[in-house]
């Protein structure tokens, strides 16, 4: 950034808030941009690629290592904004969820809160270096991966069909 630490710190009273600070605007700005895309009310299957992929850009393949920093040494800010992107997302995959089964693209009988927890899990468990090592995974691996895991479980035939024609033009870019 090419300014001082003095200069920083006249804006924040103690490194914690400088953390809070860049946390919450990463999240903001995350959190904008995945509302928009659900504002548009696209097929829901081409909307959750939307958001990975979005999410992907944003985040720039980064290590976990900043997730894990936040988890160890600002253990409060983390599990804040662990509530936030549950709130978020959960609101974002009930959405998603209702308006793929009036579509026909998800199975009737599925526990829409319980599928909404998992994918949360899921996704935030991808990013424990320590159960997916970044020498055996990227991350954009790990997210196809566990995305196209996740709509399998959920779609029906015709989902199928949506789900394998976004496959195919993803591998075909």
């Amino acid at each position: 950034m090419h300014i001082s630490k003095k200069t920083i710190y006249s804006h924040f009273n103690n490194k914690t808030q400088l953390v809070e600070a860049a946390s919450y605007h990463v999240f903001e700005t995350i959190s904008h941009g995945i509302n928009c895309i659900c504002a548009l009310h696209k097929n829901p299957i081409e909307e959750l690629y939307e958001i990975k992929k979005y999410v992907m850009v944003h985040l720039k393949n980064e290590k976990s290592s900043p997730q894990y920093q936040l988890c160890k040494y600002y253990p409060e800010i983390n599990d804040s904004l662990k509530k936030k992107q549950f709130e978020l997302m959960q609101g974002c995959i009930v959405d998603n969820f209702k308006r793929g089964l009036e579509l026909g693209l998800y199975r009737t009988n599925i526990n829409v809160d319980f599928v909404s927890r998992i994918y949360f899990l899921g996704i935030t468990g991808i990013k424990d270096e320590n159960l997916f090592p970044s020498e055996l995974f990227t991350k954009k691996e790990l997210m196809d991966s566990f995305l196209e895991y996740h709509l399998r479980g959920i779609i029906t035939r015709e989902g199928l069909n949506t789900l394998n024609q976004i496959i195919k033009n993803n591998n075909n870019e």
